[in-house]
């Protein structure tokens, strides 16, 4: 398992739009009463849709949203390799696997091409 880690340079801050907010809003009343924190997932999904990846700032944003601690957010952001730490390519995104079966099939091949 990869170590994954949020980008050395940080944005200031970070705010929902109009529009992501209505979607927040949108989210968070789908789940019963207190069980609200169970949006992280779609809320950190918002973020990375509206500025392209998840910052700390914008991680800091959801935590504070859902009344959650900050590194529990932290540590959902840094599970999911669907969660963009750094900022990415606007055009592309490839990314090669690197489980022991993929490694198998060659994989390390792939990942000296690219």
């Amino acid at each position: 398992m990869s170590v994954r880690r949020l980008a050395a340079n940080q944005p200031d801050s970070f705010a929902f739009s109009a529009e992501s907010l209505k979607q927040v809003k949108g989210w968070i009343a789908k789940f019963p009463q207190g069980r609200q924190q169970s949006a992280v997932i779609p809320l950190l999904w918002l973020v990375q849709k509206q500025q392209g990846w998840v910052s700390e700032p914008s991680i800091r944003v959801v935590a504070e949203t859902l009344g959650m601690p900050v590194i529990r957010v932290y540590e959902i952001a840094t599970f999911y390799t669907m969660f963009m730490l750094e900022p990415v390519g606007s055009h592309a995104l490839v990314q090669v696997c690197g489980t022991t079966p993929c490694m198998l099939r060659g994989a390390n091949d792939l990942k000296a091409v690219c």
